[in-house]
């Protein structure tokens, strides 16, 4: 290639990085809150910008490796938010604190996974020695919508305390996955079973009753929690619960004491999908 042509290059290369150290001590001074784009919006503006330098760069292989590096980034992007359900909507940060050794920024976070959306405020302490940089966070808030899960509020708060980011996100990926697993399956069963499976509090409750048209006053609860530790374990857990009226309760004793045993059986021998199939086929043709 033309040394003309490379230092050309060299030549931008070197202004851009002293405008970019310009730009980061004004923005330092000012000290001013930044809010920063969608992952999308980011992408688009690089992607904009190449193509403005694409003929400057045609051929060049700086730019080749650029363009390559941008696909994979894409890539692992697309991969990671598909793993996890994890999308973030906007961040802003705000330095609070500025000094040789010492660096406190304030992070404000928002953004869902699956059906779920969070709120994270956090502060950002950064200590630089010789020898290593070392970060940890303090005064981690967080806001979970929607509410109402006393487990997960628990989760919540001692993450709080924790100030353990890598652990909330991994944990609520877990769980909004459960959540809507059971938001899908009590929408199934809604539509196949119009006329027996009704949704007292909508699909972000955490029960479902089967009413029989055939016989009034008999019902079946089924009740789906999705347990959470402090730790962040999440487990579903299903039970079975009766209203039987006083006339059909006599004849039927046995069988409707022993249902939610039954119930807790199946779900170990083929699964919460099978297990409500056949509960509900069966108490469909109750009479």
């Amino acid at each position: 290639m033309d040394s003309n042509i490379c230092q050309v290059y060299e030549d931008e290369i070197q202004s851009l990085k002293e405008e970019i150290k310009l730009l980061a001590e004004k923005y330092e001074d000012s000290q001013q809150e930044s809010t920063f784009f969608s992952d999308e919006e980011i992408l688009m503006s690089i992607k904009s910008l190449q193509r403005e330098r694409q003929g400057e760069s045609e051929g060049h292989e700086s730019a080749s490796d650029l363009k390559a590096q941008l696909e994979s980034l894409e890539t692992h992007l697309s991969f990671l938010m598909k793993l996890t359900g994890i999308q973030f909507t906007s961040h802003s940060k705000k330095t609070l604190e500025k000094t040789r050794n010492k660096t406190v920024r304030k992070h404000r976070l928002t953004g869902n996974c699956c059906s779920l959306s969070f709120h994270l405020e956090f502060q950002l302490l950064e200590m630089q020695n010789k020898a290593n940089v070392s970060a940890a966070i303090t005064d981690l808030s967080i806001i979970m919508e929607p509410r109402g899960n006393s487990d997960l509020d628990k989760f919540v708060s001692s993450s709080e305390q924790r100030g353990s980011l890598l652990t909330f996100f991994r944990s609520l990926s877990s769980y909004a996955e459960w959540y809507e697993h059971r938001r899908y399956t009590f929408l199934h069963f809604k539509e196949k079973y119009p006329d027996i499976v009704t949704l007292p509090e909508g699909l972000l409750g955490d029960y479902i009753l089967l009413r029989n048209p055939k016989t009034s006053g008999f019902e079946l609860m089924i009740v789906w929690k999705i347990h959470i530790d402090e730790e962040g374990r999440t487990t579903p857990v299903l039970d079975l619960l009766t209203k039987v009226p006083k006339q059909v309760l006599e004849q039927k004793m046995a069988a409707i004491e022993n249902a939610p045993a039954h119930f807790r059986s199946m779900l170990l021998l083929v699964g919460i999908e099978e297990a409500i199939e056949n509960l509900v086929s069966i108490f469909g043709s109750e009479r």
